[in-house]
C-alpha cells in the first residue's frame, strides 16, 4: 500500500478527491492543508477516522514542513491541489496568490526533487506529480472553438496568471530534471463542499435567505460546467494511466452563461423549496426567486468565454464525465439545502457573501 499526498485536500475538490480515492484506491491519503478560510476540516469530518487517513496543518510555502512531511511518509504520489483559487480575491490582494500558488507549488516540487533522487529505480519510476489546474490559464475564447492541451497560455486575472506560473514550473521540472509530473486543466467545477463565494452556492443561499443574486456584467460571460466527482475520476484516470510530462484537459460539456445558470439554480429552488412559501421572500417583497436577480458591475479583466476540449482524456485515458448538468446542478441544490449548518460553519463570521474584486476600477 503506497502512501499520496494531498495538498490541498481540506479544499472544495481536494476534499471531494480524498473520499474518491479512499473509495476507489489502496493508496493511504496524507492531506496537507494550511486551512485557510476555504480550507476547513469540516469538508473532512466524515473521513477523519478513515484507517487509511491523515492530516498534517502546515502550508506548503514552508520548506521545512515539506521535508518533514516527505521524510515521514515517502510518498509514491503528490496531488496539488492547493491554491488560492477565487478570481475576485486575487484582484483585491494578488499577494497570496503568487506565495502559495507559484512559490508554493516550488516548494513542493523542490521537495518531491529531493525525495524521488533518494530512491531506488524503480521507486522512481512509479513516482507521479500532479498539478491540478484550470482552465483560466488559457484565456478567454471568441464564440467559437474550445482549448486543448496545446493551446497557448494567456491568462487575464492575478489568479490565472499564478496558476499559469505554477504550470509552467512543472513542466520544467519534468524536462529539466525528469521529475514524474502530470498537468491537469479542468473547466468550472461544482458540487459539494465548495466555498460559499463561488456562483452557485452563492445564488442558492442568497435566494433561500430573500438576498439579491448578483450577476455580473450582462450575465453573458460562459463557462464549462463539471461535476466535481467527475473531475476527481479523471484525476484518479490521469495518476493511474497517464504518461509523465504530459497534459490533460477535463470538461463538462456543459456550457452556459452565468445567467442561464442562475435561472436553473432559481428553477431548481422553485422545486425544493417554493418561494411563495418561504418567508424571506415575503420580507424581500418578491413572489419568486428570480426576481431577486440582479445585474452589478462587471470584474475586471472578465473573461467572456472558456470551453474544454476534452478528447484527449477521453481517448487516452477513458475517461468521460458521468454527470449532466440538470442531474448534478439538482444533486448540488439539494445538498446545499441539506447542509446549511455546514455553510454556517464555513463562514464562521470571516465572509458573509459580500461583493469583493472591484479594484481601483
Amino acid at each position: 500500500m503506497g502512501t499520496w499526498i494531498v495538498t490541498g485536500g481540506a479544499g472544495f475538490i481536494g476534499c471531494n478527491f480524498v473520499r474518491s480515492a479512499l473509495r476507489e484506491a489502496d493508496a493511504r491519503i496524507v492531506v496537507v492543508d494550511k486551512l485557510t478560510y476555504a480550507g476547513n476540516l469540516q469538508n473532512l469530518r466524515d473521513v477523519a477516522e478513515h484507517p487509511r487517513f491523515q492530516f498534517v496543518h502546515a502550508d506548503i510555502a514552508d520548506r521545512a514542513a515539506l521535508e518533514s512531511i516527505f521524510r515521514d511518509h515517502a510518498p509514491e504520489a503528490v496531488l496539488n491541489f492547493a491554491a488560492e483559487t477565487h478570481v475576485d480575491r486575487s484582484i483585491d490582494g494578488p499577494a497570496a496568490f503568487v506565495q502559495t500558488n507559484v512559490v508554493g507549488t516550488f516548494e513542493l516540487l523542490e521537495a518531491a526533487r529531493q525525495h524521488v533522487a533518494a530512491l531506488a529505480p524503480g521507486q522512481r519510476e512509479r513516482f507521479r506529480f500532479l498539478q491540478v489546474s484550470t482552465d483560466e490559464v488559457y484565456g478567454s475564447l471568441g464564440p467559437s472553438g474550445a482549448f486543448s492541451e496545446t493551446t497557448p497560455y494567456e491568462p487575464n486575472s492575478p489568479y490565472s496568471a499564478s496558476k499559469a506560473g505554477a504550470d509552467h514550473l512543472v513542466r520544467a521540472y519534468h524536462a529539466t530534471y525528469e521529475l514524474p509530473t502530470l498537468v491537469t486543466n479542468c473547466s468550472n467545477n461544482y458540487g459539494p463542499y465548495q466555498f460559499p463565494e463561488k456562483l452557485l452556492p452563492l445564488m442558492i443561499l442568497n435566494a433561500i435567505e430573500g438576498k439579491p443574486l448578483p450577476i455580473y456584467g450582462d450575465g453573458g460571460n460562459i463557462r464549462d460546467w463539471l461535476y466535481v466527482e467527475d473531475h476527481c475520476a479523471g484525476i484518479l484516470l490521469a495518476l493511474e494511466k497517464g504518461r509523465p510530462g504530459e497534459k490533460y484537459n477535463f470538461g463538462g460539456n456543459s456550457e452556459r452563461t452565468n445567467l442561464e445558470m442562475v435561472d436553473l439554480v432559481c428553477a431548481l429552488l422553485e422545486r425544493a423549496r417554493p418561494g411563495r412559501d418561504n418567508p424571506a421572500l415575503a420580507r424581500a417583497g418578491v413572489p419568486c426567486y428570480a426576481d431577486l436577480k440582479e445585474f452589478v458591475k462587471d470584474r475586471p479583466g472578465h473573461d467572456r468565454r472558456y470551453a474544454i476540449d476534452a478528447s484527449k482524456a477521453r481517448e487516452a485515458l477513458g475517461w468521460t464525465p458521468a454527470h449532466d448538468l440538470e442531474a448534478g446542478l439538482a444533486a448540488t441544490v439539494a445538498w446545499y439545502l441539506e447542509h446549511l449548518d455546514w455553510c454556517a460553519a464555513v463562514q464562521s463570521g470571516r465572509y458573509r457573501r459580500e461583493r469583493l474584486g472591484l479594484g481601483d476600477r
